[in-house]
């Protein structure tokens, strides 16, 4: 007991709670975190205490605490006191008996929660409304809803020696790469640091290791059917405490451009979705650089065409004029995030009216650009991976400086750099381009047009599944 609470530093800490208690002629000591403790569980287990007698503890006293006396689910008994310490400060209590060489850990611990509400970035017009939250046994539990297979794996381990963040590793064991799997939990055993405050996106950092390559090497999701989904593919889930987001991988560059609402609908439907947002996502990147690469050089545009380009004359570069407007989406993007949802509208209103209206009577940009500045805009809000519209961003405006600096040929060694960076990345060994580089006819055709669920029958070859038909 004087070690635990010299360890514990109880005295310096008014929400780390220590009952110096007797039962049975007996002293008995608990240890627990206050806003962690389920309070009327823990009384409910003190009035077992209080009403046993000394004889009822005379022989197999520990047996009999866990099979008879103390009536709890999750309990089990450490004889560490270091891991007693740790184990107390993650929620659980500790419950010390004198003349046992073993503590009892008594898992009655609550966590503040929100309720499992549908992600803002991933919402559907139909389908669940439920979510991931902070919490990881919650999580866990909601991708047991949908996935009940006696294959499906929990690992649990912790990373982080002074935080001890919760993680839990999610896969099929039946399904799953052997290979994959031992992957991910090497990549996670040499992550060596104090802590993961920024959960996921730490782990990811760590996991990644290309720091300078914006693309996303992972995907991330907070709808619990889109994690099964991949799961039953092959893939294998991250789960942070702390984080209601879960961690795909591996994944390559089109699972970031799949959106659960291509299929809630009807395939046909799905494919049109799926070819638009395409669309919507090479504009992001490409429509920009080559309007400004077409209203340099005018002469590449064939005759019926020659309406591309800029109608009036501006004191201000074109460039200039671009970047000035690239800088000031983020900077509103950035305000939208930091600005509370009764003045949203106001600070739309004052966008539109300051960006649009003002800045091209005054002539420091011409209409042209607010055009297809608004068409990358929306593009990049059609990614469905935050992250990947980032890297779009960023790479868009890579490409616009190379063209500004050389023109056509500035354009076409963008495009070329874009290509060997995507082609020579890899996720956990699987292509970032497959299927189409390597090339895979059938996944090919999946990837490009929202196939019936019916005749999908054949996971992924390239996540090597041990169960190849679905």
């Amino acid at each position: 007991m004087e070690y635990i609470k010299k360890r514990l530093d109880v005295d310096k800490s008014f929400d780390l709670i220590n009952l110096d208690l007797e039962y049975v002629g007996r002293k008995f000591g608990m240890f627990m975190v206050d806003g962690f403790a389920k309070d009327d569980i823990l009384h409910l287990l003190m009035k077992f205490l209080a009403g046993l007698s000394p004889e009822q503890l005379e022989e197999g006293t520990l047996d009999k605490l866990l099979k008879t006396y103390i009536p709890y689910i999750e309990i089990e008994t450490v004889d560490d006191l270091e891991k007693v310490v740790d184990t107390v400060l993650a929620g659980p209590t500790a419950l010390i008996i004198e003349g046992l060489k073993e503590a009892i850990i008594i898992d009655a611990r609550t966590y503040p929660v929100r309720g499992p509400e549908e992600p803002d970035t991933e919402r559907v017009v139909r389908g669940s409304r439920d979510g991931f939250v902070e919490t990881l046994v919650f999580n866990c539990a909601l991708i047991r809803r949908r996935v009940r297979d006696r294959s499906l794996r929990m690992e649990y381990t912790q990373v982080g020696r002074r935080s001890k963040t919760d993680i839990s590793i999610c896969y099929l064991e039946d399904i799953a790469d052997p290979h994959t799997v031992k992957k991910v939990k090497e990549s996670l055993d040499l992550i060596d640091t104090d802590g993961i405050p920024m959960a996921e996106k730490t782990i990811e950092e760590y996991v990644d290791g290309r720091h300078f390559n914006p693309y996303p090497n992972v995907r991330y999701t907070e709808r619990p059917d889109t994690a099964a989904t991949h799961l039953f593919e092959g893939h294998v889930l991250i789960l942070v405490d702390g984080s209601p987001s879960a961690i795909i991988a591996p994944t390559t560059f089109w699972h970031h451009m799949q959106h659960a609402e291509e299929y809630r609908n009807k395939p046909v439907v799905g494919a049109y979705l799926r070819l638009v947002r395409f669309l919507a996502v090479w504009a992001s990147i490409f429509i920009l650089p080559l309007w400004y690469l077409f209203a340099l050089n005018p002469e590449l545009l064939p005759e019926r065409l020659e309406y591309i380009g800029t109608s009036e004359q501006s004191t201000v570069p074109l460039l200039a004029q671009i970047l000035i407007i690239e800088v000031g989406m983020d900077m509103l993007r950035m305000a939208a995030i930091h600005t509370p949802t009764a003045l949203a509208t106001a600070l739309g209103l004052v966008a539109a009216i300051l960006i649009g209206d003002v800045a091209v009577t005054v002539g420091l940009f011409v209409p042209e650009i607010i055009l297809y500045l608004a068409i990358a805009a929306i593009g990049t809000f059609s990614t469905p991976s935050y992250e990947m519209s980032l890297a779009n961003r960023l790479f868009r405006i890579v490409l616009l400086l190379a063209t500004a600096a050389f023109g056509v040929t500035g354009f076409m060694i963008g495009l070329v750099v874009l290509l060997v960076l995507l082609t020579r990345m890899k996720s956990y060994d699987v292509p970032y381009l497959w299927p189409f580089i390597p090339f895979d006819l059938r996944a090919f055709r999946d990837v490009l047009f929202r196939s019936p669920i019916p005749l999908k029958n054949r996971r992924p070859s390239v996540l090597h599944p041990q169960d190849p038909d679905r």
